[in-house]
């Protein structure tokens, strides 16, 4: 559960301040800190990159910024502040240049050593979730929650709006060869683009897809909301299902030998994956905080995982072990005080992007601290979908519980919050019953 009702992708606004002074200080204490960790945003990693040497990394954040690390040193080179909203996406082009994508709906293309942008491609109405780069580096294409895909030239500027999706667009990849698009999204559908004009195949699947990546031979794995990773043909064929967390599943990788596949969960484990034999070979323990973003290094070996810490952490994949100082000490369970109780095992999920006091420092999602009794979109301090602002909802136990019954795609239409819904009537009472008592001022 990653947003009652607001965007996960927007953090409050004291640590877009704090992040702000962290860009500003001295640059070479800032590279001190950088090599520590990989510590430089002021909030989760949301996307990474790496380069196809193995030398750069660029890495997008929910603080609005994009930095450019190098791996041989460790260190922050470049920090890009264009977007007004959540860096989701980033891309790396084949001539050097850089792509990010942010929930404000544009798409900037940079040149390392600038401080704006070389172009702006703009046209979605709502969060860009995803990109590709297509295998000659010619085109880009974007996954959007305003239910498209976009193509665009970077050699005239020629851009296509892909319709077909009924809900959020969150993962879009090339095949290898550039001739097909891949897109998956909320409204269980995995399409098939065929390249330049041809209509799309769509297979629909039984859960809400979250991510995306594409192996070498075409082999489609999309990671899906109930944790799973569902393995496809490059015609679209199930060949392949692999559980890999409890939690949905929110970004995914693969090495560049198509061997291993890394899967990242909101709940905070990242599962090693061997693709050919479909099974798990190991899950990376962290700090149990959220995983939002993954990468292999061209080793195949070595794994980049970012972190709702603001970390970017190295990690031996045929290991499991951290490499480096990646640890720096496991959080205390904000829900040991609630131990045995069913309404508690139920929120479990929910504490990646929400508090339930007002006192603690605010993550992802708004404070859930006096829930019950307030209107949709009210929570001051905290920027909301303007969908959200419209709505007469006033949460309560009945409101909740509807909200998880049915989805809040149905429930919330236009909210910025990842599908997921709570089967069972028990389990819906027992949360609703638990935010009661936890969440009372």
């Amino acid at each position: 559960m990653l947003s009652l009702s607001g965007s996960p992708h927007s953090l409050m606004s004291f640590i877009v301040r704090l992040a702000l002074l962290s860009f500003i200080a001295l640059p070479l204490a800032f590279a001190q800190v950088a090599r520590a960790q990989l510590m430089g945003h002021g909030g989760p990693v949301r996307a990474i990159a790496v380069s196809a040497d193995g030398k750069i990394l660029l890495s997008g954040g929910f603080d609005a910024a994009a930095i450019r690390w190098s791996l041989a040193s460790e260190s922050a080179e470049q920090v890009f502040r264009f977007h007004s909203d959540a860096v989701n996406a980033v891309g790396l082009l084949p001539d050097g240049r850089m792509v990010t994508a942010g929930a404000d709906a544009r798409i900037a293309i940079w040149t390392s050593g600038r401080q704006q942008p070389d172009r702006v491609l703009e046209g979605h109405q709502a969060p860009i979730a995803g990109i590709a780069i297509s295998p000659d580096g010619s085109m880009i294409a974007s996954a959007s929650w305003d239910h498209t895909v976009r193509l665009w030239s970077l050699r005239n500027g020629w851009q296509r709006v892909l319709e077909g999706h009924s809900q959020n667009v969150n993962g879009v990849g090339f095949a290898r060869d550039g001739r097909s698009l891949v897109s998956v999204g909320y409204d269980l559908a995995l399409r098939i683009w065929h390249l330049p004009d041809g209509a799309p195949d769509t297979i629909t699947l039984p859960v809400p897809l979250n991510a995306l990546v594409i192996a070498g031979d075409g082999e489609i794995i999309a990671g899906a909301a109930d944790g799973s990773l569902r393995l496809s043909s490059p015609e679209g064929r199930k060949v392949g299902e692999v559980v890999a967390s409890a939690t949905p599943i929110v970004a995914l990788a693969i090495s560049n030998d198509g061997a291993l596949i890394a899967a990242a969960a909101v709940g905070g484990t990242v599962t090693i994956i061997d693709r050919k034999a479909r099974t798990v070979l190991r899950t990376l323990v962290g700090p149990g905080l959220p995983v939002w973003s993954v990468a292999f290094l061209p080793d195949n070996k070595t794994l980049l995982t970012g972190g709702a810490d603001g970390k970017i952490r190295r990690w031996d994949a045929g290991t499991g072990n951290p490499i480096g100082s990646n640890l720096l000490g496991t959080p205390a369970d904000p829900l040991a005080a609630y131990a045995g109780d069913r309404g508690a095992d139920v929120f479990r999920a929910c504490v990646a992007c929400h508090t339930l006091s007002a006192t603690e420092i605010q993550r992802a999602g708004p404070t859930l601290a006096g829930l019950y009794g307030r209107k949709i979109a009210s929570l001051p301090g905290y920027r909301f979908s303007d969908a959200l602002k419209t709505m007469d909802i006033v949460w309560t136990p009945q409101t909740v519980a509807k909200l998880f019954e049915i989805g809040p795609n149905a429930y919330t239409p236009g909210t910025k919050m990842p599908e997921q819904r709570i089967g069972s009537a028990e389990d819906r009472r027992a949360l609703t019953e638990f935010l009661g008592r936890a969440t009372a001022k």
